[in-house]
């Protein structure tokens, strides 16, 4: 089994990803930042179906284009059950449960931190996971409604996925995220990681994807010593201005 992804950006600094199944043809949107972009990039992909929407969490930036999208396609939309507060909603799932898209087996993980019920995507006979807004290039998510100890558990399920995993996050913050790693991580190698990512957003390059290898080697978030230090670090992340 193998899945094309195709990323593309929407709105200010958002991705947006349709996966296909290979064997199938079945297409899946993840998450719903703009459906114009989203139908745009379906015509230029050829794949010619959306069968399924897959969101992460509630927020307007993750499912604001449900109702478009079903409308024009007929997809089924999977999500938590707090994306009924801003969205269309046909299936709920939670962590433990799976999805198929059409004979790739997606696991459901619970991520909460960002939001109280954030879900996270991974096929692991492909070694493709899509996060959401709980971990980014360098970075992870703002605790808009969880604690710094339900983050950080959410963390620490990703961090044990192997570490070839390649993880697709829903923005592109990496430069910014970089810097404030800068401010913790003095190494000769987090230093030549910064380089890179600053070189790739100049040529208008997207740091999406990374791998959870990378993740555990670079992120701040990610190296922190336990929930105590990854609380520190997130406040000191939101107050940052480098």
């Amino acid at each position: 089994m193998t899945l094309e992804i195709r990323l593309f950006p929407c709105l200010n600094d958002n991705y947006g990803f349709l996966v296909r199944d290979t064997a199938t043809g079945t297409v899946a949107t993840v998450d719903t930042p703009d459906a114009a972009a989203i139908l745009a990039e379906l015509e230029r992909s050829g794949w010619g179906r959306l069968d399924l929407i897959l969101n992460t969490h509630w927020h307007p930036d993750h499912t604001q284009g449900n109702a478009v999208l079903q409308a024009e396609t007929g997809c089924e939309i999977v999500g938590p059950e707090e994306v009924r507060k801003a969205a269309p909603l046909d299936r709920v799932v939670r962590g433990g449960d799976t999805v198929m898209l059409g004979e790739t087996v997606l696991e459901v993980s619970d991520a909460p931190g960002h939001t109280l019920g954030h879900i996270v995507y991974r096929a692991p006979s492909d070694g493709q996971a899509f996060v959401g807004d709980v971990l980014f290039t360098l970075g992870c998510g703002r605790l808009f409604e969880g604690t710094p100890d339900q983050m950080w558990d959410s963390l620490r399920t990703l961090a044990a996925w192997p570490d070839e995993t390649t993880v697709w996050c829903a923005h592109e913050y990496t430069a910014a995220n970089a810097r404030f790693a800068l401010s913790l991580d003095d190494r000769p190698e987090m230093r030549a990681r910064a380089a890179e990512i600053m070189a790739m957003r100049e040529r208008g390059q997207p740091t999406v994807p990374t791998t959870i290898g990378s993740e555990k080697a670079f992120n701040p978030f990610l190296r922190a010593a336990d929930a105590a230090d990854f609380a520190a670090r997130r406040a000191a992340k939101d107050g940052f201005n480098g």
